[in-house]
């Protein structure tokens, strides 16, 4: 079984298309199926499914993708140890992340670096289901979670937890509930909103909170960029739930955030890496700066923005 008819396999699952295979590897796409039609002919179970124009694996594609990743894994580490790969800082590292993720956390993580390895930065923000496909353009991808969402799947990716964070509501300073230590669900029920798109990790926060105070939330916008939330807040048109670390740095010029106290909101972020990714000495340098600039972040922006005592409160 060819190793370069597995890694197609394993394209093909993670950029969810024949065409965008051929695009990422510059081949045709002819020569894309010519390919896996070569694997399919070496394997006496169906790989792929066709639904209208889409080519997407089956239960044994997955299952040999996944074969594939950890095949990719053992000959990466094999040519590492024969010199292939040498502990020096010449292979740049590509590192995504979503927004408030790289605003919060690239420029320490530059700082933390200073230049070795070289990073290729890119920003990414997609539906939860999508992150772990990003990891086939990028050697870090920068995800994040609710509580309830399903975890990374396992068999694609490496999980390297880097937040936990708090979920706050961001109110202009000039509000009447700015002034509150905390706050209710019931006290924010009434009020105008900014939602995320749907699909996206945080709509299911306002779901819940919905759902705790038993009606719907009035969503007046819908805005994935916390830096334009941010702004749309400080003008008085809405409030928002915004990320208490990550966003910290927005916490400034007429924007707090507020604890609910009624309602355990927290997001988790991690870093995924595909397990051949991290063979390479320089991605490794790369995750383990990455977690110590998180920690450093998270203890930096434990308040928020909040008194330390309205922090104890809210706990």
């Amino acid at each position: 079984m060819d190793v370069v008819h597995l890694r197609l396999l394993r394209e093909l699952r993670d950029r969810g298309s024949v065409a965008a295979v051929a695009a990422a590897l510059h081949v045709s796409p002819s020569a894309v199926s010519q390919q896996l039609a070569a694997l399919q002919a070496r394997v006496n179970v169906p790989l792929t499914t066709r639904s209208g124009r889409v080519l997407a694996l089956t239960s044994a594609g997955e299952a040999l993708a996944a074969a594939g990743t950890r095949v990719d894994e053992a000959l990466t580490e094999a040519r590492e140890a024969v010199g292939a790969f040498v502990e020096s800082a010449d292979r740049p590292v590509r590192v995504s992340a979503f927004h408030s993720a790289g605003l919060a956390l690239f420029g320490p993580l530059l700082r933390e670096l200073a230049g070795t390895p070289p990073l290729h930065l890119a920003d990414a923000d997609v539906a939860h289901r999508d992150f772990p496909g990003l990891t086939a353009d990028h050697d870090i991808v920068l995800a994040h979670r609710l509580a309830h969402d399903e975890p990374w799947p396992a068999d694609r990716v490496v999980t390297t937890p880097l937040l936990t964070e708090p979920l706050d509501v961001a109110l202009p300073a000039t509000h009447p509930l700015a002034a509150r230590r905390v706050l209710h669900a019931a006290d924010v029920a009434d009020e105008a909103w900014v939602s995320v798109h749907e699909g996206f990790p945080l709509a299911g926060v306002l779901d819940h909170l919905a759902a705790h105070v038993g009606r719907p939330l009035r969503i007046a916008h819908r805005i994935n960029e916390f830096s334009v939330t941010a702004e749309v807040v400080r003008a008085g048109a809405a409030i928002a739930i915004m990320p208490r670390t990550t966003s910290t740095p927005l916490a400034v010029d007429g924007l707090v955030l507020r604890p609910l106290v009624d309602l355990d909101l927290v997001r988790h972020v991690d870093a995924l890496t595909r397990p051949d990714a991290l063979a390479y000495a320089a991605v490794r340098r790369v995750l383990a700066a990455l977690v110590a600039v998180a920690r450093a972040a998270e203890r930096s922006g434990t308040t928020g923005g909040i008194p330390t005592s309205v922090e104890t409160a809210a706990r």
